[in-house]
């Protein structure tokens, strides 16, 4: 995500330009797809995993995960962000939906470019701008079927883990691989800066310098991702989900979900959940 905007509530936008490094991790709850169309490769660290938008590639991922771009080479890239009402309407294959809520994000390498990528992001931007409905009716479209073949493109194998020459960032990437593997379980700072074999303040020092917030703040981030999935996808009551998001206490997942959604979770449950599965009502 472009750090400069923000998005709330959830509406259709992209826009296009030069990356610019995220002072911090972000999360907001739609879909977004990334193109670099000039220059090198964008680096984000996104959930547990390094994950790099080579030039010609196209990704999308549920930005509801963590995320933060911490490295940049890319002089000209595009954006758009689809609701997440609006893609779960979509109807994709469940298991390419679970994959997306899980926390993979689909990448297609270079060699899977295709020659009407930079004409259609850039008749996108176009459409977005516009205030025609029929425009952005066909832009939707157009969307879906693009993130449907990149579905079919994008490996099906983990991204590599990061070996750049950069060792906080390495560091940092050890400990927020080890926060998205264990974020269910309780957690001290000590557990996460032995990860990254660092004294505990050593450790804090890099994560703030990297991740701009605290190892708190986003296990928090990471356990309202885990919430928002299981929210849609299963039919857990609410104390299962904030149980298995790894909250000690409902009341504690009630408090930092409305805090972070604007809206309790089952009302959230209510206004995402697929067309496909049912739950009981739950109060508010």
């Amino acid at each position: 995500m472009h750090p400069q905007i923000e998005i709330a509530p959830p509406a259709l936008v992209g826009w296009a330009g030069r990356p610019i490094l995220m002072d911090t991790a972000h999360q907001h709850d739609d879909l977004e797809i990334n193109f670099v169309a000039e220059g090198g490769a964008m680096l984000y660290l996104f959930g547990g995993e390094t994950v790099e938008v080579g030039p010609g590639s196209v990704a999308a991922f549920w930005a509801a995960v963590p995320h933060q771009l911490v490295a940049n080479d890319a002089t000209r890239a595009h954006w758009v962000h689809v609701p997440f009402a609006t893609f779960l309407g979509w109807g994709l294959p469940t298991a390419l939906v679970g994959r997306l809520l899980s926390g993979t994000p689909l990448i297609a390498p270079p060699s899977a470019a295709r020659e009407s990528d930079p004409a259609s992001f850039t008749q996108w931007a176009a459409d977005l701008a516009s205030e025609d409905p029929e425009r952005r009716r066909i832009l939707l479209l157009e969307v879906e079927a693009r993130v449907r073949r990149l579905a079919l493109d994008a490996p099906q194998e983990p991204a590599p883990e990061y070996a750049g020459g950069d060792p906080a960032l390495r560091h940092v990437v050890a400990m927020v691989r080890h926060l998205a593997e264990h974020f269910r379980e309780p957690l001290t700072v000590a557990d996460v800066a032995a990860a990254a074999r660092l004294h505990p303040n050593y450790a804090m020092t890099h994560f703030r310098k990297i991740v701009r917030t605290t190892v708190i703040d986003y296990l928090t981030r990471c356990r309202l991702a885990e919430g928002r999935r299981l929210l849609v996808t299963t039919d857990l009551p609410i104390a299962a989900v904030a149980s298995d998001s790894g909250f000690a206490s409902v009341s504690r997942f009630y408090s930092a979900f409305k805090n972070e959604c604007g809206v309790p979770p089952a009302v959230y449950r209510r206004q995402h959940r697929r067309p496909s599965m049912k739950s009981p009502p739950e109060p508010s």
